[in-house]
């Protein structure tokens, strides 16, 4: 039988490899070149690349680029579809209409993407402990295999709901109707639970690693992450004991100026905590296109000008938030770097955030992907606080004097959630936010979003995974 993994089919050791080369003690941990090596030539050494190849991953069209961009981002209030009005980007134009079907291609590059990274993340799980080898290393490497097995799967029930969880290394013969079912929301938060709460134990902080190692998987991202799993089931006790564990731990801090966080030299700083580590020169090896379809587009321009900047987002920002030119590019401005985006542009406003100075001829973004940063973490520990109680104004106004405001007068939940899009926006979290707030009908509607309460709060099933199953799947409501 096919599987839902694309026709789950075993993944070869000389598949995971060949991504990597075995090169543990490379300057970059994600560089990336071709080898032969066989499942009976693995010793040691290659228990690394077996994570390295996880990592990697995230590089993927399918994982991080232009689906998972269209359905965190373009469906939401924050983005239009940007471009020119007969480039529909495939199928961006429907999600910016919310018009959206089983046969869409975003959802479908997005599960295939994320669930053959789940694949590799379970070749290492299965294969490291077999290895004799130093038992700290063993254990730090299982530990990062499990926390981006734990992310891939977060995202995918962020934006499917309950999923088929597969934990081990899955071969046709093995493929069952159970394992092709999906497993409710709540069994998947235990398993996504389960694998954090190990990388917490297994990973060492930030500053424990050496400085070719820096973008690594830490105690500090497992962590926050978790608090962030515990911030989508309302349990605000984690989110609060987890939060605070982390703004205890003195690894992190908000970078002084907002705009330094999105440029090429600022990656890796004290306010990262976990980043898709990009690699600009030759051979290139970043995000698939990341910046090329955000970037600016027509004369001068340097991309294909999808996801752009809302008017409704520009107005949100107050005139003294410096977190808007940060986010926003306009016609006509000339940036940091000294490009100029042409005042005849097709579109009024890009996406600074993922703006790359470093863009190569094979279009990969020169930069890291932010993916979790301190920031957040005071949001979240505010957030808990405006609920349990506590003391609400000192997280959430450290994030607001840094963006050049003046403190907060509003401490209830809803003032954070407006801090959450200001300071978050394009960080793909938007849409998912309005959908765990409970809001997304009432926001969206408000703005001419068609947002259907009952449908849109995950996205459908891919049709193509469905036939494939032979039914084993079933679709999301409504759809």
């Amino acid at each position: 039988m096919k599987t839902i993994l694309n026709r789950i089919k075993k993944i070869s050791l000389v598949t995971v490899l060949s991504l990597l080369g075995l090169q543990s003690c490379s300057e970059n941990f994600i560089d990336v070149d071709s080898n032969q090596e066989t499942e009976d030539a693995l010793t040691p050494d290659s228990a690394p690349e077996l994570v390295n190849a996880i990592y990697n991953s995230f590089l993927s069209w399918e994982m991080s680029s232009f689906g998972w961009t269209g359905l965190t981002s373009i469906a939401s209030d924050d983005a239009d579809k940007g471009s020119i009005p007969s480039d529909t980007g495939a199928d961006k134009d429907l999600l910016d209409a919310l018009t959206i079907t089983p046969t869409l291609l975003s959802a479908a590059e997005v599960w295939r993407g994320h669930y053959d990274g789940i694949q590799r993340a379970n070749q290492a799980i299965s294969r490291i402990p077999k290895f004799e080898m130093d038992a700290n290393l063993q254990t730090r490497l299982l530990g990062e295999a499990r926390f981006l097995r734990g992310l891939m799967y977060f995202r995918l029930v962020q934006t499917f709901g309950g999923v088929p969880l597969i934990s081990e290394v899955t071969s046709v013969e093995d493929i069952n109707e159970d394992i092709l079912s999906r497993k409710t929301k709540e069994a998947c938060y235990l398993f996504i639970e389960e694998d954090l709460l190990f990388a917490i134990d297994a990973l060492p902080l930030k500053s424990e690693y050496p400085a070719a190692q820096l973008g690594r998987a830490t105690k500090g991202a497992a962590q926050t992450l978790l608090a962030k799993v515990s911030m989508y089931q309302s349990k605000w006790d984690d989110v609060l004991a987890l939060t605070e564990a982390v703004m205890q731990s003195n690894e992190y801090g908000l970078t002084p100026n907002y705009e330094d966080i999105w440029k090429e030299i600022s990656e890796n700083n004290i306010e990262s905590i976990f980043e898709i580590q990009a690699r600009g020169n030759e051979p290139a090896a970043g995000v698939d296109k990341y910046s090329t379809i955000q970037g600016a587009r027509g004369e001068g321009g340097w991309g294909w000008g999808f996801n752009t900047p809302s008017e409704d987002l520009e107005k949100a920002y107050s005139p003294n938030d410096q977190r808007k030119d940060a986010t926003i590019m306009f016609a006509g401005e000339t940036l940091f770097d000294g490009r100029v985006i042409d005042i005849n542009a097709p579109n009024p406003r890009y996406n600074q955030k993922a703006y790359s100075s470093i863009l190569t001829e094979s279009e990969q973004t020169g930069k890291n992907i932010r993916i979790l940063r301190y920031a957040e973490v005071l949001l979240m520990n505010a957030e808990a606080k405006s609920i349990l109680g506590g003391d609400v104004a000192t997280p959430l106004n450290a994030v607001r004097l840094r963006a050049g405001l003046t403190a907060a007068t509003d401490l209830s939940t809803l003032a954070i959630w407006e801090e959450r899009r200001l300071e978050l926006a394009f960080e793909h979290d938007r849409y998912f936010d309005l959908v765990r707030q409970g809001r997304a009908s009432e926001v969206l509607n408000s703005k001419g979003i068609p947002f259907v309460q009952g449908k849109h709060e995950v996205f459908p099933i891919p049709q193509e995974q469905i036939d494939i199953s032979g039914g084993a799947l079933v679709q999301n409501p409504n759809y």
